[in-house]
């Protein structure tokens, strides 16, 4: 099974490469993008926007990961909170056990 998914997921990524590579070869105009404080050099509208998807991907794989550290943390504190209340709840069994 896990075979199976490694081929699938290689040939989707051979897939949207070519898509990428025709899109590239059909968006050939030279364009320059202003911004406020300054202009960048002329390239193809393609190079463009597959910079900003790739920009953008990475973004999202940068939030992921901050967002499942941070849920990490959060479990490994909260655990820590439960084995010290599991321990103190056994040793106030313990003490009530004694006393009856």
């Amino acid at each position: 099974m896990a075979g199976l998914q490694k081929i699938v997921i290689i040939l989707l990524v051979l897939v949207l490469i070519l898509l990428a590579l025709v899109f590239s070869l059909n968006n050939q105009m030279a364009v320059s993008l202003n911004f406020l404080l300054f202009e960048t050099q002329p390239h193809g509208i393609a190079v463009w926007i597959i910079m900003s998807f790739v920009i953008g991907s990475l973004f999202g794989v940068l939030m992921t990961v901050m967002a499942t550290v941070r849920t990490s943390v959060s479990r490994r504190t909260l655990q820590k909170r439960l084995d010290r209340a599991e321990q103190a709840l056994e040793k106030s069994r313990a003490q009530n056990d004694r006393t009856l």
